[in-house]
């Protein structure tokens, strides 16, 4: 009895910590749900509102815009070489390189966001050339990395179909080689001493007729036949 009161304890207590551990792990990944929701709401009001900066007149513009594409070729390259690296190991060190140059792009966006701010117009003017530099060079590896994942997946993608279209070519036409020969028939041979009795009968005796497989007036239907329809009375 001891032994049959510990194993259910010990069955409830497992029951207990999975129902714990199921719980955490939903309470987890609905955390995980809300935090990206919570940035991607953000990174939607950030958007629009530099949107909006760009259309106005001075530096500030000028600023919105350089933000507006630096985060647009970052985001649209992240999102391309992480979609691709689960069907291509190869894409590891194209990670790797990005993440790099992501260091570089957060550095400058956050540059970029504090001169918005500066109230020395004259200062942030100075400054536009040398930050346009850097935006082009990021944006340009970004894009360069972005461009070759693509690529590399088109090519892989014609490849596989180039061969697929070849085994299918194959396989075509083993499917058409049929032999035309036709094939020899056996021609019945008759029981020996049948036309020996045949001609000692004479006229007068004739061999009984062999009934037919088939009844009169029924014709044979194949499996890939239609029903014939019934003939009309009328």
């Amino acid at each position: 009895m001891e032994a049959v009161l510990v194993i259910v304890a010990l069955i409830f207590i497992a029951f207990v910590a999975l129902g714990a551990y199921a719980t955490v792990k939903a309470v987890g990944a609905a955390k995980r749900g809300v935090d990206r929701t919570v940035a991607q709401a953000r990174r939607t009001v950030e958007d629009t509102t530099l949107r909006a900066k760009s259309f106005q007149p001075g530096g500030a513009s000028e600023l919105a815009r350089l933000r507006l594409k630096l985060r647009g070729s970052m985001r649209a390259t992240q999102d391309a070489l992480h979609a691709r690296v689960a069907d291509d190991a190869g894409l590891q060190e194209s990670i790797g390189l990005f993440e790099r140059l992501s260091t570089h792009g957060h550095e400058l966006d956050d540059e970029l966001k504090r001169l918005e701010t500066e109230p020395d117009k004259t200062h942030v003017a100075r400054l536009l050339p040398e930050l346009r530099v850097r935006t082009e060079q990021i944006t340009n590896s970004a894009d360069a990395l972005r461009h070759a994942a693509r690529d590399r997946a088109s090519r892989f993608a014609s490849d596989d179909l180039d061969a697929l279209s070849t085994q299918i070519d194959v396989e075509a036409g083993a499917l058409r080689h049929w032999t035309t020969e036709p094939t020899p028939t056996t021609q019945p041979t008759e029981p020996p001493g049948t036309a020996a009795d045949s001609e000692t009968a004479g006229p007068a005796q004739q061999q009984p007729e062999r009934p037919s497989i088939t009844p009169p007036g029924v014709r044979p239907v194949y499996p890939w036949q239609k029903n014939p329809r019934p003939e009309s009375t009328t």
